[in-house]
């Protein structure tokens, strides 16, 4: 057995209510995104996931249509 600490990753996919918790928006906001396809999702079975590298893509694109005047 390896007695060195394993290394805690950041989870690579958040639930709803952590993916609005980030994007600071409430859950319902988050699911018209979704519903809309302006969100990514992952579904897994029943379970809707958000990646949080695309979460902060989309930030990123969204800002970006801001700044050239793109109101969405």
């Amino acid at each position: 057995m390896n007695s060195t600490p394993s290394t805690i990753l950041p989870p690579l996919l958040v639930d709803t209510r952590t993916a609005a918790r980030l994007l600071s928006i409430s859950p319902r906001t988050l699911w018209s995104l979704t519903r809309q396809g302006d969100m990514p999702v992952i579904r897994i079975g029943r379970a809707v996931r958000y990646d949080v590298a695309a979460l902060s893509r989309w930030v990123a694109e969204a800002t970006a249509k801001l700044q050239k005047g793109d109101p969405r």
